[in-house]
């Protein structure tokens, strides 16, 4: 279906944000009509949230800027039984104090997105903690469990590809399905929610709370799901060789997460403009017929609008200037990664392979020594060849030392 009433789905759907919806003129209808409160679930397994889930963070944003209530639902229950989605292995089981931390970090991420009620605004922040953990199991069984068909739960993808690979699914990630499924009749119950987004991954557990609610007698409850997000080479998004691109700035400086998308594949400029900045769409037209060196000037655009939504609009400017200080002047910007070292040390020298260690530019000595042999390191734009180089007082100026490996990676060295 095109051409949909609701700005919402209109919204969506020139984006490139709509994989699968339950009933497209039904929820069309819905949306068009009145204001609509709609969910989805993050669970807290690590202290943040990386870039692979900004699609859904940006399904909530554009929802609450087109007259919709969101709710960003903490899985503070749903974490202690974890996801079987998409995974081979069951998940860490993690403590409840370790939940309770990562559920912090992950709450700051969504302040950055969305006006919550008691900022004045709309949206929610709700926990299924609130109310998954304090369920009677055989009144929640009697209740609710004779709603569901082991045979559909068994046909379901993340229960029956971990099957057919022979991998082990514990009882308790079976549960996983029927736990989301309640969380989407009770945030109905307590909030009148009627939709429910995710990753295409998550449409089976969507779609199993779209049926419980027919069976529990909610209103007709909705289902939308995202494709599944990859780059033009078909890597993983909000991935790289060095690990995941963190919303957190302790985790992953603003500098660092500029990089990430300054370095975006050229095929995919116009594709993430539209994902993941709110830049107008005649404008990204425009940046997605550039070509060739001009493509640059695109990406710095996509970097600094993209990092705007996570860091600010300041630290997205300051990333940009030092990203063209750095390449583009061959200056050490005040705002590089930093790290210092200590006057003591620096009186009988630090050897170099123990500082780009220490800078996270190699993770270890002999990785370290395997970049400087193979000319990728250099100190002050001046390659170096000498692995055995001692880093003494007298060779860090004023203004520091800029150590690089490689054309993209860059930090500066200061005396303490």
């Amino acid at each position: 279906m095109s051409g949909f009433k609701s700005d919402f789905l209109q919204t969506l759907s020139e984006r490139g944000y709509i994989h699968q919806i339950s009933d497209e003129t039904g929820l069309d209808a819905l949306l068009s009509k009145e204001s609509t409160t709609c969910y989805i679930g993050f669970d807290a397994t690590a202290p943040s949230l990386h870039a692979g889930s900004l699609v859904q963070i940006m399904l909530l944003y554009w929802f609450e800027k087109t007259g919709h209530r969101p709710i960003a639902l903490m899985g503070g229950g749903t974490t202690m039984v974890g996801d079987p989605s998409g995974k081979d292995e069951s998940r860490q089981i993690l403590t409840v104090e370790k939940i309770a931390e990562n559920k912090a970090g992950i709450r700051r991420i969504f302040s950055k997105f969305l006006t919550f009620e008691e900022q004045g605004g709309v949206s929610i922040m709700a926990d299924n903690a609130d109310w998954l953990l304090d369920l009677k199991y055989i009144d929640f069984l009697r209740e609710y469990g004779r709603h569901f068909s082991v045979n559909q739960m068994l046909a379901r993808d993340n229960v029956r590809l971990r099957l057919e690979r022979e991998q082990h699914l514990s009882f308790l990630e079976f549960n996983y399905m029927i736990l989301q499924a309640y969380d989407y009749v009770e945030l109905n119950k307590r909030h009148g929610c009627r939709l429910q987004m995710g990753g295409s991954d998550q449409w089976g557990n969507i779609v199993s709370g779209v049926d419980l609610g027919r069976r529990a007698g909610t209103p007709d409850l909705f289902a939308l799901t995202t494709p599944l997000l990859t780059t033009s080479s078909g890597a993983k998004m909000g991935k790289t060789a060095d690990g995941a691109i963190w919303l957190e700035d302790d985790i992953l400086p603003a500098y660092d997460y500029w990089q990430y998308w300054r370095n975006a594949e050229d095929a995919d400029i116009a594709r993430f403009m539209k994902l993941f900045t709110t830049l107008p769409l005649d404008e990204i037209a425009r940046y997605g017929a550039l070509q060739g060196a001009e493509l640059n000037e695109a990406k710095k655009v996509l970097a600094t609008e993209a990092t705007a939504m996570v860091h600010g609009r300041d630290k997205a400017e300051r990333a940009a200037e030092t990203a063209r200080k750095t390449f583009e002047e061959g200056a050490a910007a005040d705002t590089l990664p930093t790290i210092t070292l200590a006057d003591g040390e620096l009186a009988d020298g630090v050897g170099l392979l123990t500082v780009m260690v220490k800078a996270g530019l190699a993770a270890s000595n002999g990785e370290a020594r395997r970049h400087i042999q193979g000319g990728a390191v250099r100190i002050d734009d001046q390659q170096v060849g000498d692995d055995r180089l001692v880093i003494t007082g007298d060779r860090i100026g004023e203004n520091g030392l800029k150590l690089s490996f490689g054309k993209k990676k860059h930090v500066l060295v200061k005396r303490a």
